[in-house]
């Protein structure tokens, strides 16, 4: 997670908007983040704090030209997935990018039908054909396929230690998903993607994640554009004069998540990483986090079992 300074509350420690000295006795104070930043997850890599999802972004012509512009942008991290069957474009747009490949990020992830040992080698193994590259920095479990979750990690924990992916994590793993992971095997994943905005979140599961060293990583953090006029949302983003979409981002980063919002448009594209300016005050945080209504727009993987 971000490192984080405990202060005590004063008129010139509290964040905007915060209770003063005789209100709540400490505040987290966060870093000064920036585009370049980087969170230190579990095993040592360095993760960009903000990254580009993939997911349906249409032809593989758009997925790669698209790609190619947020990292002319500055974007550093690529997320993708076999599902999307889109890796080749992306692993194309890394190559042409121009951008050494140290300095990029890149994620992909297994689904559900290469669960099992053997069959979780060839994925990896064929997700790194597809990119065309030697190595992805974070592979994932995509979803919590239920009977051979450990045998699946273990393969995962195989293919680190071969270099093949730098870290290994998983993907929408609830707390009952984790404890069986964690107990199989000594190797902790290093980040759980789940969908997470001020619609769906869990605190549950953002403690116990926490609290095991996983950086919780927010895909559909913009909840699809589906919330654009929500009041509470409309209020904030006018208050601070940012768009709705950069004050969800910009929620996701405070809570000490890495968002992966998805855009084909240069303008967006540039919108979602323009919240690196401004800050969400304490009483800004708390009404977002009170629009919480457990708004899946997938599937719900809490009853996997």
């Amino acid at each position: 997670m971000y490192p984080v300074k405990m202060v005590k509350v004063t008129k010139a420690t509290a964040m905007e908007g915060a209770q003063g000295a005789m209100g709540m006795p400490e505040v987290t104070v966060m870093p000064k983040l920036k585009l370049e930043s980087r969170v230190t997850l579990n095993n040592g890599v360095k993760m960009p704090v903000l990254g580009l999802g993939t997911f349906e972004m249409g032809s593989a012509w758009q997925t790669r030209e698209s790609v190619l512009e947020a990292i002319r942008m500055g974007y550093r991290l690529i997320d993708t997935a076999r599902m999307y069957g889109n890796e080749e474009p992306v692993g194309e747009a890394v190559r042409r990018s121009g951008v050494s490949r140290e300095e990029l990020f890149v994620t992909s992830k297994l689904w559900s039908d290469d669960h099992g040992h053997d069959r979780a080698i060839k994925a990896v193994d064929r997700s790194l054909e597809a990119l065309g590259l030697d190595y992805v920095d974070l592979f994932l479990i995509h979803w919590p396929t239920g009977g051979k979750r450990v045998e699946t990690w273990k393969a995962l924990v195989k293919m680190q230690k071969e270099g093949k992916c730098r870290a290994i994590g998983v993907a929408n793993y609830m707390i009952g998903h984790l404890v069986e992971t964690l107990s199989g095997s000594d190797v902790v994943p290093a980040v759980d993607q789940v969908e997470c905005n001020p619609f769906i979140f869990h605190d549950e599961l953002l403690d116990f994640c926490r609290s095991r060293g996983v950086q919780v990583e927010a895909y559909r953090p913009l909840a699809k554009a589906t919330m654009m006029n929500q009041p509470v949302l409309k209020v904030v983003s006018s208050k601070h004069r940012k768009t709705p979409a950069q004050v969800l981002i910009r929620w996701s980063l405070q809570r000490g998540l890495v968002p992966i919002p998805k855009s084909v448009h240069r303008v967006r594209l540039a919108e979602n990483i323009d919240v690196f300016d401004f800050e969400l005050p304490a009483q800004d945080m708390k009404l977002l986090d009170s629009l919480n209504r457990d708004m899946h727009l997938t599937a719900d993987p809490e009853g996997i079992i």
